[in-house]
């Protein structure tokens, strides 16, 4: 579980996700290994935007919330309103963002 990398942390922090992203993909491409990924609550920020999404197999765990950004930044900055329960582990199953969901 994660918030991400925040801004306080400085541009370093976000160069992180490029690099690891990048690593895993030599790891899944050219070393042929396979990669699983298991999001818990909450996994949010630069785990979902990096390796958090780049498993072979994506697992996550029941009520899990997952997202980029959280409910209220998404609604002030786009000026909409996020449907209820939309950044859960089930609504994400359901469309197709991850593999099974498997309680711990």
């Amino acid at each position: 579980a994660s918030g991400g990398a925040r801004m306080q942390e400085g541009s370093l922090s976000l160069m992180q996700m490029a690099k690891i992203s990048s690593v895993l993909f030599d790891y899944q491409s050219n070393k042929r290994l396979f990669y699983v990924s298991i999001l818990t609550s909450p996994t949010t920020g630069g785990v979902t935007a990096s390796f958090g999404m780049l498993g072979d197999i994506i697992i996550s765990e029941p009520n899990a919330y997952i997202a980029f950004a959280g409910k209220r930044v998404i609604e002030e900055t786009l000026n909409t309103t996020v449907p209820e329960g939309s950044q859960e582990a089930e609504y994400l199953f359901d469309k197709g963002l991850f593999d099974p969901i498997v309680p711990r």
